[in-house]
């Protein structure tokens, strides 16, 4: 009898291991390419219930699956650009893969061991109170810990839910708050059988909804420019080929030649000119004379080269040429990438780890960092806060370069390294959030999608197919105003925690359940 009950046992931890590690997958619905936004409530409700109902052990297990589940499904597109771009063998790519998740299912340990320790000293109410506020430190730590990796942010599920009001008010780590608190409510629902919670956290997604209807910018439309962004769909396997380096070249001027004179801006992508600036100095300079001529400007991504110290320095650059200033490198109307990324544009000890970096097919591996604040690009009297790719998941950086100025929001990226995934779909969402959040339209310009023209309020106003080499050319109007996110930052929303969190503890001991 006792084998029977320990192998049901056992059995049964087995089934609801799985539950948790399907749970934790489905999730991922929630971000963009499927955009199922009620995937998210759904999924913390599972993993807070199942933590509620757990001992310490159990709790951390099932948060080890729901973690394996949600970023192993979530972050698969990771394993394409080592992979297919790497001199490595398959077995070794995936043990990176492997260890990376493994790494950010710490996190989710993390929050419920924390919250289960909270449960055993204190009501079920208070700890659905806290969940939010445990939440979002712990989202904090994996966003700034060795670099930071802050992708699969819960608040980016609503970027086109009833949540997406809350973007300009507190940033997206405000949305993350309310789906984990709305979702703790609806756990404890359940476990207490009180429908009166569900009904709680269904007035709180009602009672937030219409501030998505609140327009906190203005549009100028005597402002207005032609934008035409080209994308390339160069290779990357041949990008940085110099066999093919006058085919990739001729790409984009063939693109770009009957636009000037026609379209105001146009934008090349993240290292759209292959090689450094040096390089190619005199095809700037000839193009730049031909574009002043014609009054139009042309933003690309290109790899700036500076001696300084008797070496030469390498930099992920954006630069301007046609400006009303003639080109002379290196100009001053230029954006350096501050955030690199880790073990591809930077490596620590990288020196030291030279020959091991030789095994990926990256031609400068040894990237500088561009200063935090810079200035932002003026481009026919428009001014961007420009980033270059995975900088556009960093709102915080993004905000503390934004001026009340600013014009437009510009990202140049290259998601050739993630093949046909949906990697470059929730790089796309989170960049739309960052219009949501300032007010600003967003020109999102890439190598081979999603490249894309993002209204102040985060709808799509146009949009190219992947994997085409085509142009997108549109008018894009400015606008003007500041978002209280814009104007206040991160600050408005930690008073509101703070005062969150100090009600919490006063009224700890006056238990409702």
């Amino acid at each position: 009898m006792m084998v029977v009950v320990t192998s049901y046992y056992k059995y049964e931890q087995f089934f609801w291991l799985c539950i948790v590690l399907l749970f934790g997958a489905f999730g991922v619905l929630g971000f963009s390419p499927y955009n199922f936004w009620p995937a998210s409530i759904i999924s913390l409700t599972v993993l807070l219930k199942i933590v509620l109902d757990s001992t310490y052990k159990q709790a951390v297990w099932y948060a080890f699956f729901w973690g394996i589940g949600f970023f192993g499904s979530g972050l698969q597109w990771i394993y394409i650009s080592i992979d297919q771009f790497s001199n490595m063998c398959s077995c070794v790519n995936t043990a990176l893969i492997v260890c990376f998740v493994l790494y950010l299912t710490l996190f989710p340990i993390l929050f419920s061991a924390l919250l289960t320790v909270i449960r055993l000293n204190t009501t079920i109410w208070y700890v659905a109170g806290v969940a939010p506020v445990l939440w979002l430190i712990i989202e904090y730590i994996r966003g700034y810990i060795f670099t930071g990796f802050p992708w699969l942010q819960f608040g980016y599920s609503q970027i086109d839910g009833p949540l997406k009001g809350i973007a300009p008010i507190f940033g997206v780590e405000g949305i993350t708050f309310i789906l984990v608190l709305i979702s703790g409510l609806i756990a404890v629902s359940i476990k207490k059988a009180q429908l009166l919670l569900t009904v709680i956290s269904l007035g709180i997604l009602l009672f937030l909804w219409p501030l998505a209807w609140i327009q906190w910018y203005h549009v100028q439309p005597q402002r207005a420019v032609n934008v035409s962004l080209v994308q390339g769909n160069i290779d990357q396997h041949v990008k940085w080929d110099a066999n093919y380096l006058e085919k990739i070249m001729k790409i984009y001027l063939d693109h770009t030649l009957p636009l000037i004179g026609k379209t105001k801006i146009v934008i090349w992508p993240e290292s759209a000119i292959p090689g450094n600036e040096i390089d190619h100095n005199q095809v700037l300079t000839l193009l730049d004379h031909q574009l002043r001529q014609d009054q139009t400007n042309l933003i690309t991504g290109i790899i700036g080269i500076r001696y300084i110290k008797n070496e030469y320095n390498y930099y992920n650059s954006i630069i301007v040429i046609g400006d009303s200033k003639p080109y002379k490198y290196p100009s001053d109307n230029r954006y350096d990438k501050h955030h690199l990324v880790l073990c591809s544009e930077r490596f620590p000890f990288q020196r030291f780890f030279s020959p091991l970096l030789r095994l990926f097919n990256i031609p400068v591996p040894f990237m500088q960092k561009g200063y935090y604040f810079q200035p932002q690009l003026t481009v026919s009297f428009i001014k961007m806060t420009a980033v270059i790719c995975y900088e556009i998941i960093l709102g915080k950086q993004i905000r503390d370069n934004f001026k009340p100025d600013t014009d437009f929001l510009l990202t140049v990226a290259n998601n050739a390294w993630f093949g046909n995934s949906i990697g470059p779909w929730q790089y796309f969402q989170m960049a739309r959030m960052r219009a949501l959040e300032l007010g600003r339209p967003l020109l999102c310009s890439t190598n081979n999608g999603v490249t894309a023209i993002v209204n102040a309020d985060g709808s799509v106003q146009a949009q190219l197919p992947q994997f085409n080499s085509t142009v997108l050319s549109a008018t894009v109007i400015p606008t003007t105003g500041l978002t209280p996110y814009a104007k206040f930052g991160s600050w408005f929303f930690l008073g509101i925690i703070t005062i969150y969190v100090i009600l919490l503890l006063k009224f700890k001991n006056h238990i409702l359940f």
